[in-house]
């Protein structure tokens, strides 16, 4: 289920703008209907798809109908006036989409979001493209792959074994070899394809083991989201080119409806996540509604160190993010230029380690990335892990992810100075005497009262802490008791000796 906001965020990407009440973004949206010129009254719908409407006020008279939320039309041009006061008195807002997306892309985006909505949040995964595959294979009589931008093998058909060297070395590593994309890239290819709007035949490349291809490119709109290959010498008859034509355009739906999933997952996640660490609304239904468990769960805080950090970030959270929810033990989302994962770790340490190590395993570049571990926790005390594991975050370095369970005295030391420097902590103390004596003296008072306290009273042990001799120490603290009262035979005392103490920046 989604609301209006999150489907005009997706059709904006595509051109798309709202027009009318922004109160309305808030609305949900829960079913989809259809102009049908051979009916006598449109279906009902939250949104209404005016296909082949050529006036807004007629789009706007059929949503009425409809009883719909949104109605959707494809123009250049905006409404008139009189069409926007309309939407105003009629509380239907309009999604005017430019022209070069066609009706197809739009339902496909339209039903993807609204109708399996449901259906992704609860973690069923995209359509199958590789089914397309065999059934674009079948109609073009050739063996197929559909790539990504990137020259990425994401599906291809089942009858790859008589294909050529190359084709079976793309298969494997998913990917078309660096000399082959090289050289098509310096022949032209790529750039071709970008401006075709149907296949182009590429010749053999016998030196690289590579026989004739045709391809056609995978858009939508103006956006090109990859391309369909088909294997054979001779260049495609026009019926078989047509069919690889249509085939494309339809992979174009698939992985849009796929990418839109997955854009719709990442939102459900994230706002649910970002309840959790906040404290809002019912932790077990939150956690339930993203698939975690109750109990045994921790917060992991991460920083992207790189020379630009805004997209080491993002990349940072689109590798924790990458899959569906069944697919990952963790749940994410990003804050400012942190992100944060509530992991299922059954109260352990060793899981959340090596969730960390394998995320930074699999970033491009390997950017320094710095961890913090919260405490484990359950579901309503994620606000606490939260907070220590931001507070880890602070005291790591270049090396392992602190652990809160690991560093709980550092964090505690950490929070004291904090209050201090906040005012909150006493100012007037033996300790702040001892340290402006330190300071216009040249004393090493609070030094040595540390050393002290730290070793129980030990004078040879302080000694030691200290790298000066036994005597040294007892001369000190004769001469500090002379500063100020610190009264170390009463316990209490050097509690508060001790914890004041470290509240001073120097202290270890």
């Amino acid at each position: 289920m989604i609301n209006l906001d999150r489907l005009v965020n997706v059709l904006g990407g595509y051109g798309a703008h709202l027009i009318g009440s922004g109160d309305l973004r808030r609305r949900e949206l829960r079913s989809v209907a259809m102009h049908d010129p051979t009916d006598d009254a449109p279906p009902l719908g939250d949104v209404f798809l005016a296909v082949g409407v050529d006036s807004a006020d007629t789009a706007l008279r059929l949503a009425g109908q409809a009883r719909a939320v949104v109605v959707i039309v494809r123009s250049a041009i905006g409404p008139e006036a009189g069409v926007r006061a309309a939407l105003r008195d009629h509380d239907i807002a309009m999604v005017v989409v430019e022209p070069a997306v066609s009706w197809s892309q739009i339902s496909g985006i339209v039903y993807g979001l609204v109708l399996e909505g449901r259906e992704t949040e609860s973690g069923r995964g995209p359509s199958d493209l590789f089914a397309l595959a065999d059934t674009i294979a079948a109609e073009v009589g050739a063996p197929v792959t559909i790539e990504d931008r990137a020259a990425r093998v994401i599906a291809y058909s089942t009858d790859q074994a008589d294909t050529d060297r190359a084709r079976r070395d793309t298969v494997i590593a998913r990917r078309v070899p660096a000399e082959i994309r090289a050289r098509l890239e310096a022949d032209g290819v790529a750039a071709r394809l970008v401006a075709a709007d149907g296949p182009l035949h590429v010749p053999a490349l016998p030196e690289f083991g590579m026989g004739g291809r045709t391809v056609a490119p995978v858009r939508v709109g103006r956006e090109l989201l990859g391309s369909l290959w088909a294997v054979g010498d001779a260049p495609l008859d026009p019926e078989r080119a047509r069919a690889l034509n249509e085939g494309a355009r339809t992979v174009g739906l698939h992985m849009l409806r796929a990418r839109v999933s997955s854009d719709l997952e990442r939102q459900v996640e994230s706002e649910s996540v970002i309840d959790l660490l906040e404290g809002a609304g019912d932790p077990e239904r939150a956690v339930g509604r993203i698939g975690l468990p109750v109990e045994g769960l921790r917060v992991i805080a991460l920083h992207a160190r790189a020379q630009a950090p805004d997209a080491a970030v993002l990349h940072l959270f689109e590798q924790v993010t990458t899959g569906f929810g069944w697919s990952r033990p963790g749940r994410s989302t990003l804050l400012g230029t942190t992100v944060y994962t509530v992991l299922p770790c059954g109260g352990e340490i060793a899981p959340a380690l090596e969730w960390v190590r394998a995320t930074v395993r699999g970033l491009p570049g390997h950017p320094g990335v710095t961890a913090g571990v919260g405490g484990a926790a359950d579901a309503g005390d994620l606000p606490d892990s939260r907070r220590e594991a931001d507070e880890c975050l602070t005291l790591a370095g270049d090396g392992a992810p602190v652990v809160y369970d690991d560093a709980w005295d550092a964090v505690l030391l950490r929070r004291l100075r904090l209050v201090a420097e906040a005012g909150r902590l006493p100012g007037r103390n033996p300790v702040a005497v001892l340290a402006r004596h330190d300071s216009d003296h040249g004393t090493d008072y609070t030094r040595t009262l540390r050393a002290w306290l730290y070793a129980h009273g030990d004078l040879g042990a302080a000694a030691e802490l200290l790298g000066v001799h036994p005597n040294t120490v007892r001369y000190r603290l004769r001469r500090l008791r002379g500063v100020t009262d610190l009264r170390l035979h009463e316990p209490r005392a050097r509690v508060a000796l001790t914890v004041a103490l470290a509240t001073l920046p120097e202290d270890p």
